[in-house]
């Protein structure tokens, strides 16, 4: 069960990161978009995007929390 739980959370983890990467990425591209245009009102698909990708980490990481919980307990 315990390697389960490992595998779990490796999987867990390099979707955080996946997560955080596309969020840095929508951020980067948002305000380049800024810079470009002057104005901040295009580039809200791009914000969408961002807290999209940044909700999914978020969520990832408490899975990822939750699984080493279990796995501390189960080793006990």
């Amino acid at each position: 069960m315990t390697y389960f739980l490992v595998a779990v959370l490796l999987v867990l983890m390099a979707l955080t990161a996946f997560s955080l990467v596309k969020g840095i990425v929508a951020f980067l591209r948002t305000t380049k978009i800024d810079l470009e245009t002057g104005e901040g009102t295009t580039a809200t698909d791009m914000q969408l995007a961002q807290n999209k990708a940044m909700f999914a980490r978020i969520k990832y990481q408490a899975l990822a929390i939750v699984v080493v919980a279990i796995i501390l307990a189960v080793s006990r």
